[in-house]
């Protein structure tokens, strides 16, 4: 039976269970969770053309929770980046592939509630895919959530409580409701099923590649679930023989809110005691994290993979949505971080072949004018 297990203590729990973190150390749970043997690219042809077509490769089959998400475009930038349009979603923006893994699993407990929180667009997700499936859902927001992100959870029909303070305080307030008897907490960052989710990402690219992987995957990361993802999926590919290497990862933080930043240039493994609790104000709301729960993972992670973290200030996020658009890409101002740190001195860091994220839709943000 898949088990959840404390990477921090060893603790077990089944994932029947409602219990939505480590009762020990209250940390974040991982997966015991090994793909199937057989798994390549020979196979894929005749399959459903979303993430599911990776049915080998996820804890869950068969869903009933799926809005057709995943197998998003990967476009050429330049002669080197190339980008992949997770924004064209549908929610409009890649946490669809964690979303859908959660209320999936919700779908089968059967719990009195689902609750999240979010500075939008999980929160959408996974009000959406509560939707589908018939979920009662509530998702807790910090007040200045974008009102285009808030209408659309409202939308998907769930309960919308705005939160006084920033991220943290949404959390903690999440995590309280959560303990409540009954709840199912759809958490992106406690709950390793969504990072089940954001690895197809990664198997995304290594099909639409020819069955390799470029030389650098560059992600934004606030609370590191792409990031982390797309280090299970490297993994798991170079275990059953699919990759030869596995590609750096490049992190990138907003300058104003970079913690996991500091900390890794800093030579450290975790984020120093101390560390800020509310974020600085910031256009890359969905990566303002000051206190990432799985900051050890997403340290060692990056440092695993040869790659290093970079930051973007204010204005070259405000350049890259600008230039994107120019292109043809309309992306939130988190989503384009990536683009922004590559293309501002970042390429030298790199080098070679690097995908980016575009990860939100301009849509739900709109330019950007203010943060900083």
């Amino acid at each position: 039976m898949t088990t959840y297990h404390c990477p921090v203590d060893g603790t077990r729990s089944s994932t029947t269970a409602l219990t939505w973190c480590c009762p020990v150390c209250r940390g974040p749970w991982d997966l015991d969770f090994t793909p199937a043997p057989g798994f390549g690219s020979n196979a894929l042809s005749t399959r459903v053309n979303s993430l599911w077509r990776y049915e080998e490769m996820l804890p869950l089959a068969a869903p009933a929770a799926s809005l057709g998400e995943g197998r998003t475009p990967l476009v050429p930038l330049t002669d080197t980046v190339s980008a992949k349009l997770d924004y064209l979603m549908p929610t409009l923006s890649f946490k669809d592939r964690g979303a859908v893994m959660l209320a999936e699993l919700a779908r089968r407990l059967g719990p009195d509630r689902v609750v999240a929180d979010s500075t939008g667009n999980a929160g959408t997700s996974v009000a959406a895919y509560c939707a589908r499936v018939g979920l009662p859902c509530t998702v807790h927001v910090p007040e200045g959530t974008s009102p285009k992100k808030t209408e659309q959870i409202r939308a998907h029909g769930a309960r919308l409580v705005t939160v006084p303070g920033g991220r943290e305080a949404t959390a903690l307030a999440a995590r309280a409701a959560a303990d409540e008897p009954g709840t199912f907490y759809a958490s992106h960052v406690f709950n390793p099923y969504f990072l089940h989710g954001t690895k197809t990402y990664v198997y995304e690219i290594w099909e639409d590649l020819g069955g390799r992987l470029p030389d650098a995957l560059a992600v934004p990361v606030g609370n590191g679930t792409l990031l982390l993802g797309a280090a299970l999926a490297t993994a798991e590919l170079h275990a059953l023989g699919l990759i030869t290497a596995r590609p750096r990862l490049i992190a990138v933080q907003a300058e104003a809110v970079a913690p996991l930043a500091a900390a890794f240039h800093a030579g450290a493994e975790d984020l120093p005691p101390g560390t800020p609790a509310e974020a600085a104000p910031t256009l890359a709301e969905g990566i303002a994290i000051p206190r990432p729960p799985r900051a050890r993972q997403i340290l060692a992670a990056v440092r695993a993979s040869g790659g290093t973290f970079l930051t973007v200030p204010e204005d070259h996020i405000r350049e890259a949505q600008r230039d994107l658009a120019a292109r043809g890409f309309y992306v939130e101002t988190t989503g384009v971080a990536c683009w922004a740190a590559v293309r501002q001195g970042g390429a030298d860091l790199v080098r070679g072949g690097v995908v980016v994220p575009l990860c939100g839709a301009g849509l739900k943000t709109g330019m950007g004018v203010g943060g900083g």
